[in-house]
């Protein structure tokens, strides 16, 4: 019955939403080159009409005794078979609190076993899971449960954060209940509060290690009482759902703008962590140390989702990223792979290069995910060089389209490994268009805005039909495309080339600079360890190319060194009017977002304060 519905379901879906290209659209195939920039990804292997729990009982079925997640920092590991029955367990504790199939559960939570263990359990109870980013203060916390109307949150006792101390978290407790320590609980168990009408309960998992009274929280409801309350031999669940509901709500990370609530569903996210570890070529015998945040889609799709659907073992390193931590992780549990986006390999070079670990452990390290933002050629040879990730992959994507739609592979030549994202994932297509006319697809090797399309693209902005329908447009051929606002440009073979967000470009005297070519340029130079280019208003030419530059420590670089090096390597007009030290801003490092983005939007506002104060 279930099985039919489904396939009712999907009839309609798998001509207009899930990756099938009408006639007119190119599928590229090995001997095919394409002079137009728009094409269809293969459509095999097929997509998997399951939901992420449906496919974990498969998983545990053949790979049950296998190390399914360890958390480093809290010594826990959990077999496939432990990780299935632990998350049936929590489900029917959050039954028995109230959670019920539609309900939004907001999670505030780093990387641990109780966050792993809690996204199957949403799931299995068919509601939805909405990661918040911990770093995320008080207003956000209260103007995302009221947008969602959420019934319940889960939160840590402390908020890890990358480089930072632990911070506690009743200060916003106390901002969203006001007055929680006083009050016992109501006759119903509910939490009430003006501020967030719809939450009913708080779940409170203790990571404070004693450095906070537990009775402080005593209104709330405890993770380790929930998890108990579950019962040690529980039943499964057998609620009713289709592979097409929304189960996770993800807050797009706001690099240049408010973040939106992007709704996905199991068949985004099953799938595109399938066709990842397809891809990557893992095998129940991997193990990959996975510093991005499980918040995140780089966390919880790339690297959760990719290692649950093919039996490998994911390695938490810590609740925040700590780049001792990962390279530890890969030593002690002898890892096969390393994710992180390029600030956060960059973190994990610089204690090799000073000799802060050892150079030992690295060995059966082969793969891994770079992703987040475009990778500098220089960041990949030094992977290749010093990690050993001989085999690493260039993933590309968006939070709304689950998120990755084009990624390498292990074996393409060097030059497309280093030098683009890859090609398409299966089920899915792209076009690059022109940027002033959506409808104009452009000859190969010209630079517009990427479009995608297929199976991985969101259902819509929760309860945001405007902000939908400004990126989610449907062609002629009634396929709805993403529009990503990245700048692109794709070669005969279909491999893309992210040349920059369209907002990042610098317009100088009306020429557009791409400030990727002039990040590479500077990530040569020896003394340079990290740099972000932006624009800044300038009243003759528009705009003036300027440079944040971090130096390798105990190194120096001068500002007019820095636009010497650029100079002698570029174009003049490419050369830097103002450098800026990157210690100079506020607490002495880049803005970013908690998955490691850079926001150059607020680098642009740091930059005309530095202008204006003579800096």
């Amino acid at each position: 019955m279930l099985a039919t519905r489904i396939g009712q379901r999907f009839r309609p879906l798998r001509r207009q939403n899930l990756g099938c290209p009408p006639r007119a659209l190119v599928q590229l195939h090995h001997r095919t080159l394409l002079t137009q920039s728009k094409y269809a990804g293969p459509l095999e292997p097929p997509l998997l009409l399951d939901t992420c729990h449906g496919y974990l009982s498969k998983i545990v079925s053949k790979h049950g005794d296998r190390t399914a997640v360890i958390s480093s920092h809290q010594s826990i590991r959990l077999t496939y078979h432990e990780l299935d029955a632990a998350s049936t367990r929590l489900a029917r504790g959050l039954a028995n609190v109230g959670v019920k199939k539609g309900d939004r559960v907001t999670a505030s939570l780093g990387n641990n076993a109780e966050f792993a263990i809690l996204h199957y359990a949403v799931f299995k109870l068919g509601a939805i899971l909405v990661p918040l980013n911990p770093a995320f203060t008080s207003a956000q916390v209260k103007n995302a449960l009221n947008h969602l109307k959420s019934s319940h949150l889960i939160m840590s006792a402390e908020t890890n954060l990358p480089f930072k101390p632990p911070r506690s978290n009743v200060d916003l407790l106390r901002d969203i209940i006001p007055g929680f320590e006083g009050r016992s609980k109501s006759g119903t168990g509910r939490v009430e509060t003006e501020v967030a009408p719809s939450l009913q309960n708080v779940v409170i998992v203790d990571n404070s290690a004693g450095r906070i009274d537990s009775s402080t929280f005593r209104y709330f409801s405890s993770y380790k009482n929930v998890f108990e309350d579950g019962g040690s031999n529980p039943a499964p669940l057998n609620i009713e759902m289709s592979p097409d509901d929304i189960c996770n709500i993800q807050f797009t990370s706001g690099t240049t703008a408010m973040p939106k609530a992007a709704s996905l569903t199991h068949i985004n996210i099953l799938n595109n962590g399938k066709f990842i570890g397809d891809r990557m070529r893992l095998t129940e015998t991997d193990v990959v140390v996975c510093p991005p945040p499980l918040f995140h889609c780089f966390g919880c799709v790339l690297g959760y989702s990719a290692c649950m659907t093919h039996g490998s073992a994911i390695v938490f390193p810590s609740e925040a990223f700590d780049p001792m931590k990962a390279l530890q992780s890969v030593q002690d549990e002898r890892a096969t792979a390393l994710y992180g986006v390029p600030t956060m390999y960059i973190a994990c070079l610089e204690l090799l290069k000073h000799g802060k670990i050892e150079r030992r452990g690295f060995e059966r390290l082969r793969t891994g995910i770079a992703a987040g933002t475009t990778i500098p050629i220089e960041l990949m040879k030094k992977l290749h060089r010093e990690l050993n990730l001989v085999d690493l992959t260039i993933c590309y994507g968006m939070t709304e389209t689950s998120p990755v739609s084009l990624m390498t592979f292990p074996d393409d030549p060097i030059d497309k490994r280093t030098s683009s994202v890859g090609r398409l994932m299966p089920h899915t297509q792209a076009k690059i268009v022109d940027i002033h006319d959506r409808t104009k697809v452009l000859p190969i090797g010209e630079k517009g805005e990427l479009a995608t399309a297929g199976y991985c693209l969101q259902k819509y902005y929760w309860n945001d039909p405007i902000k939908t329908a400004e990126v989610m447009i449907k062609d002629e051929d009634g396929v709805r495309w993403m529009f990503t606002g990245d700048e692109a440009e794709m070669d005969s073979e279909g491999y893309v080339k992210i040349t920059g967000r369209i907002k990042d470009l610098i317009i100088r005297g009306g020429e557009n600079i791409h400030p990727l070519d002039i990040e590479n340029c500077l990530f040569e130079h020896p003394s340079v360890a990290e740099v972000s280019v932006v624009g800044l208003p300038d009243e003759k030419y528009g705009e003036v190319v300027t440079a944040f530059v971090r130096p390798s420590e105990g190194s120096n670089i001068s500002k007019e060194e820095v636009r010497e090096w650029v100079r002698s390597n570029l174009a003049r007009h490419l050369v830097p009017k103002f450098v800026f030290c990157i210690k100079d801003l506020e607490g002495g490092v880049l803005p970013k977002t908690a998955s490691g983005k850079i926001q150059k939007f607020k680098l642009v506002e740091e930059g005309k304060k530095m202008v204006k104060e003579g800096k």
